[in-house]
């Protein structure tokens, strides 16, 4: 008789949680999965998968407002806030449920309750008590609310997949990648938005060329940027929301969105029973193979904040399956992996910041700006392209690109193909262009910008 109901339970249905389940069942091993909310996670329910149908919808409006300029005689009537969600509701249960028939198909038992734990080796899974010999955090992350007066009037992102229709005004507090996509949905479907931030400038993290030039995008579509804010209160007047900053900030919305992070959801979970070690943040501590300090508990995804990304943690799920199971010990690298902003225009970038390279040593910067040839008749404003690329002066290896513009997710994801295999300036310089294409000023970029990191260099 086998010690353990199982060889491997896994904590949470997202993306993570699903791939490694699934690869694991493939090698042989007796799996099973618990899921408390919904099968696939934070991306196909309330994350990437909504919010890119969302983005697209957005998009139509100022597409019609263009098609003038090519000649076409068009009347836009307004748009079907209900519409598109039925249709965006019935693409997420497709999606959602093509999960659970994967991990049926592939031999794993599937609990659709929480799973918490009783000890090491035991949790409780809706009131039942499973064992297993390794267990699995993939539970993910949860959106924070900022600690203030009336931040329960507030919203948080998960909230726009659900609201019944669109607010008039809105105010997006925050401005990482999750803020300045909802500000440009809201926008674009015809919402007044407010973008409010503690920064200078959005984007904190990414390349301050591309956040220079998100900012002017955004300003461009008439998004009120509101720099060197942080709200200390919201409060109901009437029907409306104020959202302010003590005397000197006060913007009034039908609606306030918390676009202000995401933290690891592993409050609850029993950890201290396990004895699992976290963050003061509350995300999973573990090491290079992902093993917690209890050594047969691993953890994987969100929950351990490290790059929170889908397409990351679907890759660590199957290595770590691989690793456990598949006679296959492998890692899956959080090195130059390629991510991209769905705001309008989007962004994309793969590698280091040209200030994170700079750090290492002396690199050569180039940047160009290009107008898409479909904008050079449109006339629309804030739709030029910002390329860069930043190269290693030594190696000549690509260490960072990054692009703001139309289709950006689109050719980055080709760019990042050539950055992780170590292409240098010369692969670049030597490839034909597409022409006439926006992509093409990557590999036309011949005069540099201007040189960086030369000093730190020098200090070493």
């Amino acid at each position: 008789m086998a010690a353990y109901d199982f060889d491997l339970f896994v904590i949470g249905g997202g993306s993570a949680g699903v791939r490694l389940g699934r690869i694991a069942a493939g090698h042989g091993a007796r799996v099973a999965v618990a899921e408390e909310r919904f099968w696939g996670g934070t991306c196909v329910n309330v994350g990437c998968v909504p919010k890119k149908i969302m983005v697209n919808a957005a998009e139509y409006g100022a597409w019609a407002e263009d098609a003038a300029a090519f000649g076409w005689d068009m009347e836009v009537h307004g748009h079907d806030w209900g519409k598109l969600a039925a249709a965006r509701d019935a693409e997420v249960a497709r999606l959602s449920g093509i999960y659970g028939k994967l991990l049926a198909g592939a031999g794993v038992t599937s609990f659709d309750a929480r799973a918490t734990f009783v000890d090491a080796h035991t949790l409780d899974v809706g009131g039942q008590r499973v064992t297993a010999e390794r267990i699995v955090i993939a539970t993910g992350g949860t959106p924070h609310r900022l600690d203030i007066p009336g931040a329960e009037l507030g919203l948080v992102s998960d909230d726009l997949f659900t609201l019944k229709e669109l607010p008039k005004r809105a105010v997006v507090l925050g401005s990482g990648y999750i803020a300045v996509e909802f500000a440009t949905i809201l926008r674009g479907l015809g919402a007044e938005v407010d973008l409010v931030y503690r920064a200078p400038l959005p984007l904190r993290g990414f390349d301050e060329d591309i956040r220079a030039a998100a900012a002017e995008a955004l300003a461009a579509q008439g998004i009120r940027l509101n720099s060197d804010v942080t709200p200390t209160r919201i409060a109901r007047m009437g029907e409306t929301l104020v959202v302010s900053q003590g005397d000197l900030f006060m913007r009034e919305a039908d609606a306030v969105f918390f676009c202000t992070g995401r933290v690891p959801n592993t409050a609850g979970l029993g950890l201290d029973k396990a004895g699992v070690e976290t963050t003061r943040g509350g995300a999973v501590v573990v090491d290079d193979e992902h093993r917690t300090n209890v050594p047969h508990i691993y953890a994987i995804g969100d929950v351990i904040d490290r790059v929170n990304l889908t397409p990351m943690a679907t890759a660590v799920g199957h290595a770590l399956a691989d690793t456990l199971f598949g006679k296959n010990p492998r890692k899956a690298s959080y090195e130059n992996v390629p991510t991209a902003v769905f705001m309008s225009p989007p962004i994309a970038t793969v590698g280091l910041t040209e200030a994170e390279a700079a750090e290492r040593g002396p690199v050569d910067v180039y940047v160009a700006h290009f107008t898409p040839m479909r904008h050079t008749i449109s006339k629309r404003q804030g739709r030029k392209s910002l390329m860069k690329l930043v190269v290693c002066q030594h190696t000549q290896k690509i260490l960072g690109a990054h692009m703001l513009g139309e289709d950006s997710a689109e050719i980055m994801q080709g760019i990042g193909i050539a950055v992780v295999m170590g292409a240098t300036k010369q692969d670049f310089d030597r490839t034909i262009g597409i022409h006439p294409t926006a992509a093409e000023e990557f590999v036309t970029l011949r005069t540099r910008t201007r040189v960086a990191g030369v000093t730190a260099a020098a200090a070493q």
